[in-house]
């Protein structure tokens, strides 16, 4: 392994509803081959059956127990996972230990897909929760790191599409069709390797989060 390879974070990859960690399978091989320690862990329950926070500890607990005190890690979160891993930087000390942070198609303002569920996790992913209304209220910490927000505007997971949309950081729109399209589509795993080496950003379909 080289020395820019050494000086690579190593990333940590969070699922979403109804996922494990078997959903990176793409992702995990891309980011591999080009020289990142990658890893993940699977969410229990993966069902919604408890809330974000509560598995956001999940995520802090392994944190902890993976990574040295001192280290810092690139953290990407899909769908539900983004939202637990804003939870994990936002309210769990995440901040202090996250460099690079990925969301990928998450709910930042909700879905209506979640009306479908009375799971405690699928109603904080509501328009309008409490939960979301929380964690959106103090979103400008996000500004500290180096945040991107990737999404599709043919999602029809996160409807509307557009709720992966922040005030804070970047956005990067990938026109994939379909919602589990957007972690194995040869545009969306370019764009998580380019964010991860943190080249200067200026390509076309880049742009900075406008203010609201």
């Amino acid at each position: 392994m080289n020395t820019k390879n050494q000086q690579r974070n190593p990333v940590l990859l969070v699922h979403g509803l109804d996922d494990t960690e078997a959903v990176f399978h793409k992702m995990r091989a891309y980011l591999i081959q080009r020289g990142w320690s990658v890893y993940s862990l699977d969410l229990v329950p993966n069902n919604g059956d408890v809330g974000l926070d509560e598995l956001a500890k999940q995520v802090a607990d392994y944190v902890t127990a993976t990574f040295a005190s001192e280290e810092r890690l690139d953290l990407v979160g899909f769908s539900m996972g983004g939202i637990v891993s804003r939870y994990y930087v936002q309210r769990l000390g995440g901040i202090n230990r996250v460099q690079r942070f990925i969301t990928i198609s998450s709910p930042h303002n909700g879905t209506v897909v979640a009306y479908g569920s009375w799971r405690p996790g699928c109603i904080q992913m509501r328009p309008d929760s409490i939960f979301l209304k929380d964690l959106n209220s103090d979103a400008v910490i996000l500004g500290q790191l180096d945040f991107t927000s990737i999404w599709t505007p043919y999602d029809l997971m996160i409807l509307p599409a557009n709720s992966s949309q922040m005030s804070v950081g970047r956005e990067v729109i990938v026109p994939v069709p379909l919602h589990p399209w957007m972690l194995t589509d040869s545009r969306s795993l370019a764009v998580v390797k380019i964010v991860l080496e943190r080249i200067k950003l200026k390509l076309p379909f880049l742009k900075k989060a406008s203010s609201q």
